[in-house]
């Protein structure tokens, strides 16, 4: 689809910092390719200054700006926004891997210390150093593929010194590299091996201990709890949530993947940004985030690597309006999945998306599923100059092309990141 009358407000300050020429658009406003083909776009103090057709500019682009780049018809796209990750953790999960090919089941390798204890007890005994370190791996990764905003989630430590130490280590990330990374404590994860049968204990210990020391600390903008069966009840998370809301964070919750916890009319209740995995959500749940605009963040990558069998709601989301991000879930145990590209291919095949679909859940509905809709996710004027320049064909390519990485150039804040 191309849209030669994009409505924009494009500014002329005289001269702009960085001028885009030859080049293809998707912009991914209002969740829409919104293609502009031989087209402009133009950067200035960081944010988009113009967007729209190269011959509608108002001067010669020598004139324009003395930074130009010809973009000889590639496509400019914008960053992919990464919105649910577990990105800092210590250890390795490869071995139970292995096991599982091997028929193990997951309570056979838990009690041999594997599953996600192996990582808690690995990240706890790792130094605030080794997790910047293995975590900086991943983030020059992640920058080279083109995720230029991400979440990253704490929630590996289950003990107040770790999961300090996992958020200190995210902000030193945030301080570290370009992108920009909105960091969520998940103390409420799981509950730890020394707090077993005392669950009301643990939750306790989150409430009146760890949330307010991740408070004092500024460390974190959201809290988000995995409501199921086998973490934290429907109750125990409404707790968790009252004192995140009294403390003025932002709501997140990890929902009905194994079951219907009826988490996510709970979430709706707490106003959450997003409900995240949402295998098992029921009709009346998928209503309730439609009232209240909770945004639906469904992890492929989870349910491909767990065999699973029972997809999302797609039609209901569809049907209620609801907006569909996606995201790698980058953890060891679940999803050790690194591309955004392999994710949305996921999304087209495991869960019936359409390319658009999934190019828009990994751009502008993941921001939106951060609170970031009004700053990121488009290529629209006033918005962060995050963009990733392909070479590509059609947008679709990025569904179609499975391990091919075709990015040729990353722009955050309106600063050139990495070229090829």
């Amino acid at each position: 689809m191309t849209t030669d009358n994009i409505q924009t407000k494009n500014k002329f300050p005289g001269t702009w910092d960085l001028l885009f020429i030859n080049c293809c658009l998707a912009t991914m406003a209002e969740g829409n390719y919104n293609i502009i083909e031989n087209a402009a776009l133009g950067v200035t103090s960081q944010k988009i200054s113009w967007v729209g057709k190269q011959a509608e500019l108002p001067d010669t682009p020598e004139k324009l700006c003395t930074r130009i780049i010809d973009c000889k018809n590639k496509w400019i796209m914008p960053g992919f926004v990464d919105c649910h990750t577990h990105l800092v953790w210590g250890g390795s999960r490869s071995r139970e891997f292995e096991m599982r090919l091997g028929g193990a089941s997951y309570e056979e390798i838990a009690n041999m210390g594997g599953g996600i204890f192996s990582t808690v007890s690995a990240t706890r005994d790792a130094t605030k150093k080794d997790l910047f370190i293995q975590a900086s791996k991943r983030m020059e990764n992640f920058l080279r593929q083109g995720v230029t905003c991400l979440e990253i989630k704490s929630g590996y430590g289950l003990d107040l010194e770790t999961e300090l130490k996992m958020l200190s280590t995210i902000d030193q990330l945030d301080q570290t590299f370009p992108q920009h990374i909105e960091p969520t404590f998940l103390g409420a994860h799981a509950l730890p091996p020394e707090f077993k049968n005392r669950g009301e204990d643990y939750v306790n210990l989150v409430i009146h201990t760890m949330l307010p020391k991740v408070k004092e600390q500024g460390i974190a903008t959201a809290v988000d709890v995995f409501c199921e069966r086998i973490a934290f009840s429907r109750a125990q998370t409404q707790k968790i949530f009252e004192a995140a809301r009294d403390l003025n964070f932002r709501i997140k919750l990890h929902a009905e993947q194994l079951s219907d916890s009826d988490g996510t009319a709970l979430a709706a209740e707490f106003n959450a940004l997003s409900c995240d995995h949402l295998e098992y959500l029921s009709l009346s749940g998928a209503k309730k985030m439609a009232e209240k605009k909770v945004c639906a963040v469904l992890l492929p990558g989870a349910f491909y690597f767990l065999k699973e069998t029972q997809k999302p709601p797609i039609h209901a989301l569809r049907e209620f309006g609801i907006p569909m991000a996606i995201s790698t879930d980058l953890n060891p145990g679940s999803s050790p999945v690194h591309s955004m590209n392999m994710i949305m291919n996921m999304a087209c095949l495991l869960f019936d998306f359409t390319c658009e679909e999934a190019i828009a859940g990994a751009t502008l509905n993941g921001a939106r599923a951060l609170g970031l809709d009004q700053r990121k996710g488009s290529l629209e004027v006033g918005k962060d100059a995050d963009l990733v320049v392909w070479d590509i064909n059609t947008p679709a390519d990025l569904c179609y092309l499975v391990g091919h990485n075709p990015l040729d150039m990353v722009v955050i804040d309106g600063k050139i990141e990495y070229s090829n």
